[in-house]
């Protein structure tokens, strides 16, 4: 009966051994050391993020993102260290991250736009916007939309891409607003002494801007009345009230001096209208009144 002998080289594997030990050593040494290297960067992004008034969802979102990509970085450096291939592992990664972008394209769409939000920051918390044509107060701007709150005090939700694609009006950007009265006239009013009430009016109002100063001027022969627009200028926390303390001053002032606000009107001309009226009169006339007209006598 033959027998084998199985012989174990110990020298050899005992080397194998001992290198693999200090690659496992060194690679946990890189992945710890990598870990908090990571960690200080995150931390420093974060500072950055806070002292830029990021929002704190936002920013807490971005350092996560950032924390979790070093960190895989660092794992795969430190697992190539003990001779695994990460080749594959990268492969598989993209795969995974592709088929995850695909089925979350308009998550991934609304996220991209909130950075680029974040980024060149055409408003921030606090301003008073306009997005298509719905105004309101920036409240958070959110990982995949933004809130505002509008005058009402109704809460609206608009995703962050719907913003990116479209015309934004920030009010609040610029301290100062133009105010616009717009007030019609009649046409048998005069013109130069209603400029003058409304100026007079503008000019000794106390949100009202010197300068520039108030102008008045004729913007439009409408059907019904002369149209006269007043621009003055105010801060953007004053518009409200110097738009509607205007309005109210003029429309008193105006009619204390007899000049009409005239409701809107329209002259109507018939053509025949007098043949109609006749061929009427004469449907509904009697015998008698027939024969009287005719000049004959009716007995």
């Amino acid at each position: 009966m033959n027998e084998k002998v199985l012989l174990v080289d110990f020298e050899k594997y005992g080397k194998l051994a001992v290198d693999m030990s200090v690659k496992i050593a060194i690679a946990i040494i890189i992945f710890l050391i990598g870990k908090w290297v990571v960690e200080r960067l995150v931390k420093i992004a974060d500072g950055m993020m806070q002292r830029s008034h990021l929002d704190d969802t936002m920013a807490r979102f971005l350092s996560n993102i950032l924390y979790g990509v070093l960190l895989v970085l660092v794992g795969m450096a430190a697992l190539n260290e003990i001779g695994v291939n990460t080749t594959s592992a990268v492969a598989i990664l993209g795969g995974a991250t592709v088929a995850v972008g695909i089925s979350l394209k308009d998550q991934l769409s609304n996220f991209a736009a909130g950075v680029v939000i974040v980024v060149f920051r055409p408003f921030s918390r606090g301003d008073y916007i306009e997005v298509n044509d719905t105004k309101g107060t920036v409240e958070i701007i959110n990982i995949l939309h933004t809130r505002l709150i509008t005058p009402n005090n109704h809460e609206l939700i608009i995703p962050n891409s719907k913003i990116s694609t479209t015309e934004v009006i920030n009010y609040t950007s610029i301290p100062n607003r133009r105010v616009d009265v717009v007030v019609g006239i009649g046409y048998s009013d005069d013109i130069k002494t209603a400029k003058e009430i409304m100026l007079k009016i503008a000019q000794e109002h106390e949100l009202v801007f010197k300068d520039p100063e108030p102008i008045v001027r004729v913007t439009n022969l409408g059907d019904s009345s002369v149209d006269l627009t007043m621009n003055v200028w105010t801060t953007n926390d004053d518009w409200w009230k110097a738009n509607c303390d205007l309005l109210e001053k003029i429309k008193y002032a105006l009619d204390e001096q007899g000049i009409e606000i005239p409701f809107p009107q329209r002259s109507v001309h018939v053509v025949g209208l007098e043949d109609m009226v006749k061929q009427l009169q004469v449907s509904s006339a009697t015998p008698v009144e027939l024969q009287k007209e005719q000049g004959g006598d009716y007995s």
